[in-house]
């Protein structure tokens, strides 16, 4: 190889770099076969350091717009550049090549640029086809290549390193343009786009982020670049025909300024018509011709937000400048962002190169530079190339577009901005960011803080297309006339849902019923026109063609536009079309005979309780009487006496409250309480038993004939549907046999059936949706009765397409029809003639009373007893403490216990009861001198004493002067002023002093009073008190 020469330049001599690159080119044409190297010219600026010059290649379109602007903006941003940093060591040198628009030239240019100049970078090409291109190249020969406008999606699935978009990505804008759908609630949207790989790139990202939020993509319009004006309005008028009126138009300015133009000549920019352009339109708009813009009034825009700075004014005015001085034609030229990018991406290029390795810029793998360069597979390779790539990914600064930040190749989007075209301009009316979404205004509030938001609100007054106003719907009847083919079912029986009449005379077929009276009124209710017509599902011989499943699926099949009548929602239906809001209720349930009981049985007083609430009240019975004992045992001799009697009496006293009919008053203040809270619950519970009982005694008891689906299969009885009904389908998957399943047509039919029974050829029960039951029951509701449960299902709807727009109006005015007077009015005009029947469930009204209806009483009840015993026993426990306290230490737990079960068995003397307020007392003076003998009873009990008047009777056996020990066990009867009197004695035991038996109780009953007279407590070292008290206690 031969050496190269080796320039030196005085950069401070005018026009120096200029005259060394010419010195390069002759020098290097001399060599014959040798590539010209881009990094051999090596000038010295001043004596400070040396200056390395690297070429970089161009390659656009330069006879379009974008290619011509982006050339004249790469060479400012180098001049610019260079000027503001002189002590640079690099300098790039451009190096542009024309592609004239063809794929193959882009191709041959990038080839000649890698293998013969040996640039170091490649700036474009133009467009994404181009660039798909020579995507490989750049990677083969590891040079970058950086575009500014090849915009399209697919570019970076290519999955080349070295292939660079400084500009954003087409599918980035699809979240602001589903933002601003979402925002209008348009559910259909059809693309339009151009034919080719910038065209198709951003379209299933919009499609996939349209149908997460529930919109639909009925249909593309692709349109190829070279179409003819003849192949544009096909496809318009094409348009025309559909209902959808929502477009959006991703094409190049060239291809949607004649589109717009002849959608316009059309009258497709008109009212009811929405038309968003995507960035590739919207980012040039400022330099299409002014007819065109004008055509596009009320068109909406989607725009890559490049904010004002006074950095980007000046150079704007002095871009213009050097435009026209380099374009004389060129009248009024106007800066876009396509043309800022290619500025933000030279300068990223001369800022990465200055930071790479001299040594590796000036090397480059020459093994094959001999080799002919239309030999792909032996292109050389840059050995910078790695090191230069990764410069430039790292790169970041402000930028005259944005922040310049590659993130996966790719500029970084974060706002958009949203214009509306009026006139012969474009009016801002609110922006997107990713973070808040649709905002009004961009702000640090709007931008960082606060959530996503798709409001209506945040966007500006918008102009439509038309000079509309109005937000248009965003569908329309279809412009050919052709009216909505609406499948109603034909039913032989139940006409007052839906009847379809046939006039011979004149071969007209009418609909009427509840449910077409229903539908017109909702169409009535629309802001809009529907033309439509009915369309009998029926066969030649006037019969339903099949089942409703069948007439649902023709608007599946696209046979009908609409199904109205009485279908029902459900879900495996859906699957397949759309259905409305219900406009009635709806379910399916069981229709049953009903039979009377008019026999009665002796066992009828113990049905109106169920079986768990007469153990409840057992129970409890027996618990009151327990607790009642436990408080009254000490203090009332009612509650003492042999265990049995203590039993006994408890249990009398408790019932008894039942019947309000004891008859002794309790002493203890806690069980007062207790008592009290017990004769409330008996008092409701007794009130209801018996209201209960009369009903079950009085009303005659219709009872179903059936009351378990589960019994109608294990006796493999025959039930009925509706014909045509999806009934059918559930019937199956319950578990009954189709064997046994039989249909009816209409009510007489359904009537028929359940006459004759299972047995006869007709049916034990029937299996409908609740309107035609209802409908049934209105005039035989004595006869049958529906029985729980009902399966639920969502009701009648109107059927149509999925993703169908009138879905949501129609739902909307069917809102309005059921919550106003309309539809009383309907439902009346079909349904009043009917015979009320109140009461068209199973009407078994000896229905048991269940525990649920009292519990919360017996909880009361229960809580009030164990309080009451808490607070006894504590009380209990309390006063004899000392008995467990002072006991003796080595007594077991169970012996102190025994203790204090002995002292509670005994009654207490000292309680307030012992001297009651209702009793008179009488006092017996022992040592009066009138006292009878101190030897005979008579000296205790007070023979003498006026208010007993117990003096012995004549007829008395014996004599009171009889020894004691004969009268021990003696009763004896005393008469006086016509009554008798029984003193009984306990038994005395001899052996015993007299003060031992002191504490026995005498009875005497007189005149149906009974008289006890007590002795208190004697102590033989203490005399016996000198007098003693009777205690008279009145019965009741």
């Amino acid at each position: 190889m031969k050496k190269k020469p080796i320039i030196v330049v005085n950069c401070h001599i005018p026009y120096a770099h200029v005259a060394a690159l010419c010195l390069l080119i002759v020098m290097g044409s001399l060599e014959t076969g040798e590539a010209t190297n881009a990094t051999n010219v090596i000038a010295t600026a001043g004596d400070d350091h040396n200056v390395v010059e690297v070429k970089v290649g161009v390659v656009g379109d330069m006879g379009v717009w974008v290619g011509k602007m982006g050339l004249s903006c790469i060479n400012m941003a180098l001049s610019e550049f260079y000027a503001s940093r002189p002590h640079y060591r690099t300098r790039l040198v451009v190096d542009a090549r024309d592609s004239k628009g063809d794929v193959v030239t882009a191709a041959a240019a990038v080839l000649d640029l890698i293998e013969n100049n040996r640039v170091k970078a490649i700036i474009g090409p133009t467009t994404s086809s181009e660039a798909q291109f020579v995507i490989n190249l750049g990677e083969k020969a590891h040079v970058p290549i950086v575009t500014y406008s090849a915009t399209s999606p697919l570019l970076a699935s290519s999955g080349s390193p070295y292939f660079i978009q400084a500009t954003q990505d087409d599918s980035s804008q699809v979240q602001a343009i589903t933002a601003l759908i979402q925002v209008f609630g348009w559910r259909e949207v059809v693309p339009i786009y151009e034919d080719n790989e910038f065209g198709s790139g951003p379209i299933p990202f919009l499609e996939d982020a349209l149908q997460r939020n529930g919109d639909r993509v009925p249909y593309r319009a692709v349109i190829h670049s070279s179409a003819t004006d003849d192949h544009i309005s096909a496809e318009l008028y094409k348009l025309m025909t559909m209902q959808t009126r929502v477009f959006v138009v991703h094409m190049t300015s060239a291809l949607g300024a004649r589109l717009i133009s002849t959608a316009a000549l059309l009258g497709m920019m008109s009212q009811d018509y929405v038309w968003i352009i995507t960035t590739a339109l919207a980012n040039v708009l400022n330099t299409l011709d002014p007819d065109i813009v004008s055509s596009m009034q009320g068109v909406l825009g989607v725009k890559s937000y490049v904010p004002s700075t006074p950095v980007l004014r000046n150079f704007t005015i002095h871009w213009q400048r050097q435009f026209v001085h380099d374009n004389p034609t060129v009248l009024n030229p106007q800066l876009d962002v396509f043309g800022l990018w290619a500025y933000d991406a030279t300068s990223a290029i001369a800022r990465a190169i200055e930071h790479v390795h001299i040594k590796t810029l000036v090397t480059h793998d020459e093994a094959n530079s001999s080799i002919s360069s239309t030999d792909l597979s032996k292109i050389g390779v840059s050995q910078g190339g790695p090191e230069l790539l990764e410069a430039i990914l790292s790169t970041g600064f402000r930028g005259l577009s944005c922040n310049f930040s590659l993130i996966n190749r790719q500029l970084d989007p974060t706002v958009f901005q949203f214009i509306n075209v009026i006139g012969r301009g474009e009016k801002e009316i609110g922006f997107w960011t990713k973070d808040r979404g649709i905002v009004r205004h961009l702000n640090s509030g709007d931008t960082k803080t606060g959530a996503y938001s798709t409001l209506k609100a945040n966007l500006g007054a918008i102009i439509w297309p038309g000079d509309s106003k109005f937000v248009p719907k965003g569908w329309v009847i279809p412009t050919s006339g052709k009216k909505l083919l609406i499948g109603v079912p034909v039913k032989n029986g139940f006409p007052q849902f839906v009847t379809v009449t046939k006039d011979p005379s004149t071969n007209s077929t009418s609909v009427t019923g509840y449910c077409i009276d229903v539908f017109e009124a909702v169409i009535a209710m629309l802001p809009y026109s529907v033309p439509f017509e009915y369309a009998p599902f029926q066969k030649s011989d006037g019969e339903m063609a099949g089942t409703y499943d069948d007439l649902i699926d023709q608007v599946y099949l696209k046979k009908y536009d609409a199904v109205v009548g009485d279908t029902t929602i459900i879900a495996n239906r859906s699957l397949y079309v759309d259905f409305t809001l219900p406009y009635t209720e709806s379910g399916v349930t069981m229709l049953v005979p009903v039979r009377g009981n008019n026999k009665r049985n002796a066992w009828i007083f113990l049905r109106p309780l169920s079986s768990g609430l007469w153990i409840t009240s057992f129970l409890f019975f027996g618990f009151i009487a327990f607790v009642i004992w436990l408080l009254e045992h000490r203090i009332s001799p009612q509650f003492r006496g042999p265990p049995q009697n203590q039993v006994g009496y408890s249990l009398f006293y408790s019932f008894s409250t039942m019947v309000f009919s004891h008859g002794h008053h309790v002493s203890n203040n806690l069980t007062r309480f207790v008592v009290i809270i017990w004769i409330f619950l008996l008092l409701i519970l007794t009130q209801s038993y018996t209201a209960s009982l009369t009903s079950m005694l009085t009303v005659d008891q219709l009872h179903p004939a059936v009351t378990d689906m589960n019994d109608l299969i294990k006796q493999k009885a025959y039930v009925g549907y509706q014909g045509g009904s999806f009934v059918l389908g559930f019937l199956k998957q319950m578990g009954f046999e189709e064997s046994r399943l039989r249909t009816y047509n209409s009510s007489d039919d359904l009537h028929e059936l359940l006459i004759k029974g299972s047995e006869n050829g007709g049916i034990a029960a029937a299996f409908d949706e609740i309107p035609y039951l209802k409908l049934f029951l209105a005039s035989s509701c004595s006869k049958y009765t529906t029985v729980p449960p009902t399966y639920k299902t969502d009701g009648f709807g109107f059927v149509f397409p999925i993703s169908s727009p009138l879905v949501s109006d129609i739902s909307r005015a069917i809102l309005n029809v059921t919550e106003g007077n309309k539809m009383v009015e309907i439902e009346n005009a079909w349904f009043s003639q009917q015979e009320n029947c109140s009461d068209s469930g199973a009407s078994d009204s000896s229905t048991s009373l269940g525990l649920d209806s009292f519990w919360g009483l017996f909880m009361i009840t229960g809580l009030a007893a164990v309080l009451a015993l808490i607070a006894f026993i504590t009380r209990f426990l309390y006063e004899h403490r000392s008995s467990w306290l002072h006991a003796d230490p080595n007594k077991s737990f169970w012996s102190r216990t025994k203790e204090l079960l002995k002292i509670f068995d005994q009654p207490d003397l000292n309680s307030h009861t012992s001297r009651r307020t209702d009793v008179h007392d009488a006092s017996v003076a022992l040592n009066s001198p009138h006292a009878p003998d101190p030897q005979t009873p008579s000296s205790y009990f007070g023979a003498n004493s006026p208010r007993t008047r117990c003096h012995p009777s004549p007829s008395s056996h014996g004599s009171w002067s009889t020894p004691l020990q004969e009268r021990a066990n003696s009763s004896t009867t005393q008469r006086h002023s016509g009554q008798e009197v029984d003193i009984e004695m306990p038994n005395l035991n001899l052996s015993m002093p007299l003060q031992e038996h002191v504490n026995s109780s005498t009875t005497q009953r007189r005149s149906g009073q009974q008289v006890v007279l007590e002795m208190p407590n004697l102590n033989q070292e203490r005399p016996v008190p000198s007098e003693i008290t009777m205690i008279v206690v009145s019965e009741p």
